[in-house]
């Protein structure tokens, strides 16, 4: 069953006034599944083209199923970004103050590093389409940094707001230098900038050093 907020649930709102077919319901789903992928491997300028090709749909059944691309990318996308608010949620609640920062930000840097797309709305690429989704993420995470700042496990002397930027910057790419990035890098940038929060001792490298 899909939530009424999920992308599926989202677009399969747009056939108000009667139940949708089944056949319907699965070219939705596999529409969603598509612009999922296509949004990780492309970013969001991926077209509908390319979108109902992956999806095994024609591009007439493209359009018969959802309001238009920009539409599917916006739910897909909204989507996400509330699957991480989830993530931000449960850091929250844990125990530890630090480890739940630690596992938002894990899942934060993941998903920054293996979706192009999603790095690309985090920075602002869809512009107000996403506002309300992204306000809610900046205030879960003002609220994990200022919970850990207050248990005495990281440090106190810069603002909430320098953490989402120094977590993009351990997404990094694939080369730099002419040097080829370890198969861990983004979790051994992680490390370093999470050791670089904390007040005690640093943590282990995961990983190998980039060659």
């Amino acid at each position: 069953m899909n939530r009424p907020d999920s992308a599926v649930g989202r677009l399969m709102a747009t056939e108000a006034g009667h139940r949708p077919r089944a056949d319907a319901q699965r070219n939705v789903e596999r529409i969603v599944v598509a612009a999922r992928t296509a949004i990780a491997e492309i970013g969001v300028d991926a077209g509908a083209h390319e979108i109902a090709r992956r999806a095994g749909v024609g591009v007439g059944t493209f359009y018969r199923r959802v309001p238009s691309r920009e539409a599917l990318l916006e739910a897909v996308l909204d989507e996400v970004l509330t699957e991480i608010a989830d993530v931000a949620d449960r850091s929250l609640a844990a125990p530890e103050p630090w480890a739940g920062l630690c596992e938002f930000a894990a899942a934060f840097v993941r998903l920054r590093a293996e979706s192009c797309g999603i790095g690309e709305a985090l920075g602002g690429a869809c512009g107000d389409a996403l506002d309300q989704s992204l306000a809610g993420l900046r205030e879960r995470i003002r609220l994990l940094v200022e919970r850990a700042q207050a248990a005495g496990v990281m440090r106190t002397d810069l603002p909430w707001q320098d953490v989402p930027f120094l977590l993009a910057a351990a997404a990094t790419g694939a080369r730099t230098l002419g040097m080829r990035a370890g198969a861990q890098q983004w979790e051994r940038n992680l490390r370093i900038i999470l050791d670089g929060l904390r007040t005690t001792e640093p943590a282990p490298l995961p990983g190998t050093p980039p060659g």
